[in-house]
Parts: structure tokens; sequence; C-alpha cells
């Protein structure tokens, strides 16, 4: 039991150290990143038509920042954690919330989530972690507690 929160803060870690390349990849890429208009119009899924898919250590790495909040179920088409427009885990935000951008290159988007996806992947075998790459609805409300 020692060593588990151990485990957990270098899961956290690298997590982070995915995040803040992505985030280093989309400032650099300027146009091809796209500008976003934090308008939250994608984070209505049903809306917009399309889905977020989040990893295992990506939903770790939430649960371990919601500071005793407990998970939000997904009992809409849209983000739970979008409140007025607003994204309210923003800092914690998912890869995929982070790359994609309504006015950004797909091929380049595609691009960088699969490297990211490979950086995931790597996290789940270095530390054991059963690998799912799962739709955001299915995932949350999988973990919320009722």
């Amino acid at each position: 039991m020692v060593a588990e929160p151990k485990v957990n803060s270098q899961v956290l870690e690298r997590v982070v150290r995915v995040y803040k390349w992505l985030d280093t990849q989309l400032h650099q890429a300027g146009d091809l990143a796209g500008t976003c208009d934090i308008c939250g119009k994608c984070c209505d899924f049903d809306s917009f038509g399309h889905r977020l898919f989040v990893t295992s250590p990506e939903l770790i790495y939430l649960t371990a920042n919601l500071r005793g909040e407990k998970v939000r179920p997904m009992t809409t088409g849209r983000c739970p954690y979008n409140i007025a427009d607003k994204c309210t885990i923003h800092e914690h935000r998912f890869a995929g919330c982070r790359i994609f951008c309504c006015k950004g290159d797909k091929d380049f988007q595609s691009g960088l989530s699969e490297s990211a996806l490979k950086e995931f992947k790597s996290i789940c075998t270095e530390f054991g972690i059963p690998y799912r790459y799962t739709d955001l609805a299915t995932a949350l409300n999988s973990i919320a507690e009722p």
C-alpha cells in the first residue's frame, strides 16, 4: 500500500508532461492549431456532432485534481464540466480538449492525437494500468458516484 501514492504521483507527473508537450506543440503550430473562440460549442458533443475520447491515465489525472469533488456523470450530450459555456476543469482538461479546435487543421490534430495516445499507452504499460480509450460519457458514468 505504501508504494501506491508514489506510483500515482509518477503517473500524474507523466500526464502533466504529455499535456505540457501538447500545449507547446499547439502554441508552436500557429494557424494549424487554430484559434479557439472559447464559445463552448465543441463541449456540446451532440450539437457539434462529435465525441470526445479519453484514456485511463487522463481519468486518473482528472480525479486526482478534482480536490475532493466527485466525478460528475455525463447525463446529456454536453460535457458536465462545461458550465455557462466555461470549462471548469480547463487547467486539467483532457488531451482531446487541448488538441481539438473547430478552426484547426484536421490532419495536424490527428497526428498530435496519435502521438499523445502513444504516450498514454506507454504510461499504462510502465505502471501496469489497464489501457482504455473510451468516449467521455461512458468513462465518466462508469466512475461517477451516484
